[in-house]
């Protein structure tokens, strides 16, 4: 493809991927908005184990609901499959904001169920058009653009709810001003979410005629199976897993790390949640760019390692003068969200590409299904942690296990890279 067509083509793509982007970021933006004002009051609560509870009910549909999201992607128009999420997106959102305004936590969770399936259905239909959309060579570059803007909507959300939740009073019919506040955007946002998504392209089904997975988790299994005996991608998920698992660990961490051991604001504390995400969008950028040719894999390996390192260092920080101890946990949290975006990028973008495009939903929705047992794991261990140590010295342990990881996986690339 000369030059010129190869622009050509991915100004086509891009006018087509606006809508679906913009959907995805309006739901991103609800997600995070919504969940870490929970998780806030959860802790304001003094019930930091709150939040394992929460993120595991987040992340069952995903496990529960992978292999029929994959046949969704590829069975139907990705513009039918976003538009019933968003719909669903809806009713989570009034069940949401009625739980937060009124302090019932059944209703909370059936909106985080909610919001789960959503997410779930929505995620395999947006990460397979990327490639059926750009040429091969720029979906590393698209996907980290995709990450700025899904990065913005996670931070807006994230920083929102601290501001909201510190809101104080009485609003309407009696109602606490910060809650009634969240439980306004979040119903606004998912409406506007509809609407938009009703913009976006509709294009053919990938493979119309595949079966519908009725064994559900027993058919992500299988898919998992299948990809084994493709060793780089396997070992690309294996990849994914971790970063996103140690990753969901970190968020777990900062808001008892902020609130409890800093007693900093809920606003404040979102912020840390803010640095690290800003960094990952950063190193999102890095990552496309270092990334090239068969050897991708080394610069994910060192950023790897210094993502572990960083986490470590954590450990030191209420040693340090009293002064300095705020500046030095921002910049070190906003550090690991840069190394972790190098990672991050050219990991997922290699997965995208190497699936065939007509399995690629099936593909991405079973690496969704054994993404999201290791989120709903870094909750249980997240308690764990905030049980027995400071948030520091919990951060000392995850960066010690990552290091681990790190190295097993460095040694698994290698040896493919031999073959």
């Amino acid at each position: 493809m000369t030059e010129g067509l190869f622009e050509e083509a991915i100004v086509r793509a891009r006018a087509k991927f606006v809508a679906m982007a913009a959907t995805f970021s309006l739901g991103v933006f609800n997600d995070n908005f919504y969940k870490q004002a929970v998780l806030l009051v959860a802790v304001g609560m003094g019930r930091p184990d709150m939040q394992g509870y929460v993120l595991a009910l987040f992340t069952l549909p995903f496990i529960v609901f992978a292999a029929p999201a994959g046949w969704l992607a590829d069975r139907f128009s990705k513009r039918t499959v976003v538009m019933g999420a968003k719909a669903v997106e809806v009713a989570a959102m009034l069940a949401g904001a009625v739980g937060i305004c009124t302090g019932h936590w059944w209703l909370i969770f059936t909106m985080l169920g909610l919001m789960g399936l959503q997410a779930a259905c929505f995620s395999p239909a947006l990460n397979g058009s990327i490639p059926e959309l750009y040429p091969a060579t720029y979906v590393a570059k698209a996907n980290a653009i995709l990450r700025i803007f899904i990065t913005v909507a996670i931070l807006s959300g994230t920083a929102a709810a601290g501001f909201a939740l510190d809101r104080t009073g009485m609003g309407w019919f009696g109602l606490a001003r910060g809650p009634l506040t969240v439980a306004l955007i979040v119903i606004a946002v998912a409406v506007v979410g509809l609407l938009v998504s009703c913009g976006v392209p509709k294009l053919p089904a990938a493979a119309p005629a595949v079966k519908f997975p009725w064994t559900g988790p027993a058919d992500s299994i299988r898919q998992l199976a299948e990809i084994r005996k493709d060793p780089p991608l396997a070992i690309a998920i294996y990849a994914d897993v971790f970063i996103w698992f140690v990753g969901s660990l970190q968020i777990l961490l900062i808001n008892p790390l902020g609130l409890l051991q800093f007693k900093l604001s809920s606003s404040v504390t979102s912020f840390l949640i803010v640095a690290e995400l800003g960094g990952i969008a950063i190193g999102g950028l890095l990552g496309s760019r270092l990334v090239k040719g068969p050897r991708w894999h080394r610069p994910v390996i060192l950023s790897g390692i210094i993502f572990s390192l960083l986490m470590m260092t954590l450990i030191a920080v209420p040693y340090l003068p009293a002064s300095a101890r705020h500046t030095t946990v921002f910049v070190l949290i906003a550090a690991i969200g840069v190394a972790g975006g190098v990672f991050l990028i050219p990991v997922e973008s290699f997965i995208q590409v190497r699936a065939a495009p007509e399995h690629k939903g099936a593909v991405l929705a079973a690496t969704n299904f054994v993404v999201f047992i290791g989120i709903m794991l870094s909750g249980f261990l997240a308690n764990m942690f905030n049980a027995a140590w400071q948030p520091t010295t919990s951060f000392c342990l995850s960066g010690l296990l990552s290091l681990l990881m790190v190295g097993w996986l460095y040694v698994r690339f290698k040896r493919e890279e031999l073959k």
